[in-house]
């Protein structure tokens, strides 16, 4: 036998191996096929089907060992190349799902050339397999790099900031004007790679669903004050973590439970005078082993049988002095002794005003607040939070505002009911089914004005019900006068709100560059719809140009009615806002790309404001955002503006009442069915996901974006995030690939320069440079975070902290309690 006949035979069993290699290749091309005609039938691409014919035919002329089949699959592959370019561009993430796949079969396809009959050119296929495996190899390598990235460019001088005498944070976004950022560049990007863990603290009040920590901490003079999702307070050495004391309200609430802060109050010498100042008596307070005096439950208790002497009284600090206010979830608000934790006698009833009263009756769980109330001129200003989605009628959305010193009612606002400005008539309530407050006003004390972000009235997702207040002044930024709770001005960001985008984040407040070497006192607002609105704060005329632009009108239920035209604020950009498409699907493989892709098209979507009808609709921007509650920050040295967003769509079915089963109520709100009693449907909602539970559009999902507010420009763009802790089925990948995701929680900038953020579904906390968007520094937290970081620095060392409460992220199952401090080395 000659040599060329020995190579030409094929390897023995060979023919075996290629019939199961060819019963696999089939059985892949089989669904690819068969879904693809069920995509064609919905309008969509013809890809998959052809594709999938002529796999399953490769499969096949592998079965029967003809070499066709080798050049039918390298022209397949060759076509989906030119067909993922054609549809995706240069994207690397669109591109994964679409030629990872056929470069893996096109490896087995290349290996599998010498087992056929014939004289086969050993050296070509192992080639071929060779570039493939390093094309496999290079796009792994590029997974873990950021994609989509816009960068900034650092300036040639970086503006100078007034100094402030306070190194604190007093406010829940450091002021009322809640942009976020601190006049503080001890830690700066020359050193910010160096911070430490400067200590812990573990509240014991873990973050369980449905509890949820999204607290950010105070610092006052040299006390942390923070707050856990049972609205327990904690008072820390600011310098070392230890506990001063603790309060525990003991409050419950059937659905949420969570506090996103506390407020700090100094009453001022001649508020005490105006109003009634009693003390708490002290009563038998724990002693911790530092010997710090530790306060606990609701109110203080009267020691019996004890008289303070004049000398004692004058050694001893007044009781009360500072105070911590506080809001439950289940509607009462609280003032204690910032110094001891004890409840503030002379405010309401020993310490205690019930928010409930007004709303007439309140079923449990129905109305509370979750955000931290309002302090501003001697006045403490709450909203609340209404259960969404279950009924009309709900709790009214009145904002009130009360005496910080005695706790009485000051003034009230009723959107329903103008007339009633203090407390109701006798047998009258608020009026109820209004849309209510339950994001963080922001407050300009030079102008007297506090400005509300508002809600929609409930239901979320019908609307025909709803009174002429309600659709007035749903999804609004409405401006009161502080000292009289008179309306002055309102801007309403959405017509009509049948998608559940009510105004989530609180207002910022910056005076912004003229162009002619002046300001503009603004309110810049972010929104659920990615839209950015700057208005004058003056008069609530926009600064940014706005237009009412027309929105899709067909596919709606006969009862409701839809707005012809939505507010569009064109002179700012919009974040994560792009229309979708079937090409913008998304799957971590071929297939669940094709099940999103075919799914899509069995949805209605017309674009932004495609309206809610009982067949399946997508919301995008998504109900989640988009921007959330934990605004925005700025730069105010340099005027920067830093948003995160999330990108996540959803979908809504309205089902008539009478198709809903008695009693199949979601537990939560917020996904499942939405009962809506009291409108002709019930709603059926939740995220666009794959059966992998990947979110069915490509990444990114979510961002951190900076926004120059001199050019109205975005500057940089970074995905916010990887897949460190998450991943398909709701496993961890432990792979930190940078895909960018949903994030809650809000961005703190500083005048170093920095911006920290720790809202992402990784375990981490970033600092990021503001001008640039490079990441700088992270820190491994103990779970994940969906809070605002804060910074002080503190008097006992004169060293800046940066602190985070990480209690777990939204979608993980990881949940802890814990308040974590990162300063710079002390010096030796």
């Amino acid at each position: 036998m000659s040599m060329n006949n020995l190579q030409s035979k094929p390897p023995e069993g060979g023919g075996l191996l290629l019939r199961i290699v060819g019963i696999l290749i089939a059985l892949a091309g089989l669904p690819l096929a068969w879904s693809g005609a069920q995509l064609i039938g919905l309008g969509g691409s013809w890809y998959y089907l052809l594709a999938g014919l002529c796999i399953v035919v490769t499969g096949i002329l592998f079965f029967i060992r003809n070499k066709a089949g080798i050049w039918l699959y390298a022209l397949v592959f060759l076509a989906t190349v030119a067909w993922a370019l054609w549809e995706a561009g240069m994207d690397f993430w669109p591109l994964v799902p679409r030629l990872v796949a056929p470069m893996v079969l096109g490896i087995v396809v290349a290996l599998c050339v010498p087992l056929f009959p014939g004289r086969p050119r050993k050296a070509l296929p192992f080639t071929i397999a060779a570039i493939l495996v390093l094309a496999l190899a290079a796009t792994g390598y590029l997974a873990f790099q950021p994609h989509g990235v816009i960068r900034g460019t650092a300036p040639d001088a970086v503006a100078e900031v007034p100094a402030d005498a306070r190194t604190d944070w007093p406010a829940y976004a450091r002021t009322t004007h809640g942009t976020r950022f601190a006049q503080i560049d001890q830690i700066n990007a020359g050193n910010v790679g160096e911070l430490e863990v400067a200590w812990t603290f573990q509240t014991g009040d873990t973050a369980e669903d449905p509890a949820q920590d999204q607290n950010t901490p105070l610092m006052v003079n040299d006390t942390v004050y923070t707050c856990s999702p049972h609205n327990i307070v904690h008072a820390l050495n600011a310098e070392t973590g230890e506990l001063r004391w603790k309060y525990d309200p003991e409050a419950s609430s059937p659905l949420w439970q969570r506090c996103r802060g506390v407020s700090y109050y100094e009453p001022s010498d001649a508020a005490l005078a105006a109003g009634t100042t009693a003390t708490a008596q002290p009563g038998d307070p724990a002693t911790s082993e530092d010997g710090a005096e530790t306060a606990e439950g609701p109110a203080a208790t009267e020691t019996p049988g004890t008289a303070e002497t004049e000398e004692t009284a004058a050694a001893e600090p007044q009781a009360c002095a500072q105070r911590i206010v506080l809001t439950t979830i289940d509607a009462r608000l609280i003032q204690i002794d910032a110094a001891t934790g004890e409840p503030c006698a002379g405010f309401g009833d020993a310490g205690i005003v019930d928010l409930k009263q007004g709303m007439g009756e309140v079923e449990e769980g129905f109305y509370f607040q979750t955000s931290a109330p309002t302090v501003a001129d001697d006045l403490i200003v709450v909203g609340g939070w209404v259960w969404d989605n279950v009924k009309t009628g709900e709790p009214s959305g009145a904002v009130r505002a009360f005496s910080a010193v005695t706790g009485e009612l000051a003034w009230a606002w009723d959107l329903g009911n103008p007339a009633i400005t203090g407390a109701p008539p006798e047998g009258e309530t608020y009026t109820p089914g209004t849309p209510n407050v339950w994001s963080t006003p922001a407050v300009d004390e030079e102008l007297g004005l506090i400005y509300l972000p508002t809600g929609n009235a409930t239901p979320d997702f019908f609307g025909a019900h709803r009174s002429e207040a309600a659709e007035e002044y749903s999804a609004s930024v409405v401006a009161l006068d502080l000292a009289t709770g008179k309306e002055r001005w309102k801007f309403q960001t959405v017509h009509h709100d049948i998608w559940d985008y009510d105004v989530p984040s609180q207002p910022a407040l910056y005076d912004i560059p003229d162009g002619d070497g002046g300001t503009i006192p603004a309110l810049i607002q972010v929104t659920k719809r990615g839209q950015i609105f700057m208005l004058d704060r003056r008069d609530g005329n926009p600064i940014a140009k706005v237009e009412e632009k027309p929105v899709p009108q067909a596919g709606g239920v006969p009862e409701d009615f839809l707005s012809e035209t939505q507010p569009y604020s064109v002179g700012m950009p919009a974040i994560g806002t792009e229309p979708f498409t079937e090409a913008r699907m998304w799957g971590a493989t071929p297939y669940d790309l094709l099940y999103c892709r075919i799914q899509f098209r069995k949805m209605r979507y017309e674009g932004e404001f495609t309206p809610p009808g009982t067949d399946m609709s997508l919301i995008m921007p998504g109900y989640y955002g988009g921007m959330n509650w934990g605004s925005a920050s700025v730069d105010e040295g340099n005027s920067m503006l830093i948003v995160n967003d999330i990108r996540m769509p959803q979908f809504v079915q309205l089902i008539p009442q009478a198709e809903v089963e008695s009693g199949a109520v979601s537990s939560d709100s917020h996904e499942g069915l939405a009962t809506q009693t009291g409108t002709p449907y019930a709603a059926w909602k939740n995220g666009f996901f794959s059966p992998l539970q990947v979110p069915c559009h490509q990444p990114p999902y979510g961002t951190i974006t900076g926004i120059d507010l001199k050019t109205r420009e975005i500057a940089w763009q970074v995905p916010a995030g990887t897949l460190q802790d998450s991943g398909p089925l709701g496993m961890k990948t432990n792979l930190p690939i940078p895909v960018g995701m949903p994030s809650l929680g809000g961005p703190m900038t500083t005048a170093g320069g920095l911006t920290f953020y720790a809202g992402t579904q990784d375990y981490y906390l970033r600092a990021l440079d503001t001008f640039t968007g490079e990441e700088l520094w992270k820190a491994r937290l103990p779970v994940g975070a969906q809070a605002t970081p804060m910074t002080y620095v503190s008097p006992e060392s004169g060293r800046q902290f940066v602190v985070v409460s990480a209690g777990g992220a939204r979608q993980s199952p990881d949940r802890g309690d814990y308040i974590v401090a990162y300063a710079l080395p002390e010096a030796n």
